[in-house]
């Protein structure tokens, strides 16, 4: 079983994460070219900069709006995003082996802290599964995934505190670690191909939106026709006809 572990911590390791970066990578350059594709056929090229800016930053920190809608499983959402982000990447462990790998880490945070974090984010998984399964509402919008990644996520935490803290047999603290690693690299391989792409995809939303709503010139008169309309004046004719020049015409 330690040759396994040690192919999941090495070999594993490196081709899920580097999957993982090309997979997000690959996602960027395919939005940033439908963006510019966009944004060279459209007749308005104004965009609200600043707006844009202001609802990404709420979006990415939305202390301000948790409690407008479900504002339990809003907060539990926050709190179990920010463990789920922070946990990993400063866990001395983590960034120990990191530092075996590529030569460079950073400061990692407490062991004890690492505990309460990882405690924190068990039970949010579990609030956040249980906020999908029981309301009739939320259940009926809900796809698989969006059951199966609060276990999934939830399970590189529960095995990790187990072959942290509890004192159990060598047998089963190889198997938790087992279960650890190479959940840790199942997610990886997943990450550019579900939702939890928007770990990287949710700063360009406000843009997508935005850009989304620009219409190629000659659009609306070719949905018009489309829609079996082509007869009637679209809206720049019908504001043309109740212009001053309009109003001229009929003076005449």
């Amino acid at each position: 079983m330690e040759g396994w572990i040690q192919f999941g911590r090495g070999p594993l390791f490196r081709f899920s994460f580097a999957l993982m970066l090309l997979g997000l990578l690959r996602l960027l350059v395919l939005t940033g070219a439908n963006l510019g594709d966009v944004y060279r056929n459209t007749g308005d090229r104004r965009l609200p900069w600043k707006d844009m800016a202001r609802q990404t930053l709420a979006w990415l920190f939305p202390l301000g709006r948790l409690w407008r809608r479900r504002p339990f499983y809003s907060t539990l959402s926050f709190i179990f995003h920010a463990g789920m982000i922070v946990t990993p990447l400063f866990l001395a462990v983590h960034v120990l082996l990191w530092n075996e790998a590529v030569g460079f880490a950073w400061p990692a945070i407490p062991q004890r802290l690492a505990n309460v974090l990882t405690l924190t984010v068990i039970a949010t998984a579990v609030g956040l599964f249980l906020g999908r399964v029981l309301p009739s509402g939320a259940r009926r919008i809900s796809r698989l995934q969006d059951f199966v990644w609060p276990v999934l996520l939830a399970v590189p935490f529960i095995t990790g505190y187990v072959a942290s803290n509890l004192r159990v047999s060598p047998a089963t603290y190889q198997l938790t670690l087992l279960t650890h690693v190479y959940a840790g690299d199942l997610i990886m391989l997943m990450i550019p191909f579900t939702k939890i792409a928007h770990c990287v995809l949710a700063p360009l939303s406000q843009l997508v939106t935005q850009a989304a709503w620009k219409f190629a010139p000659g659009a609306g008169d070719r949905v018009a026709e489309t829609l079996g309309y082509a007869d009637r004046p679209n809206w720049l004719a019908k504001a043309r006809l109740s212009g001053p020049a309009a109003s001229s015409e009929s003076g005449k």
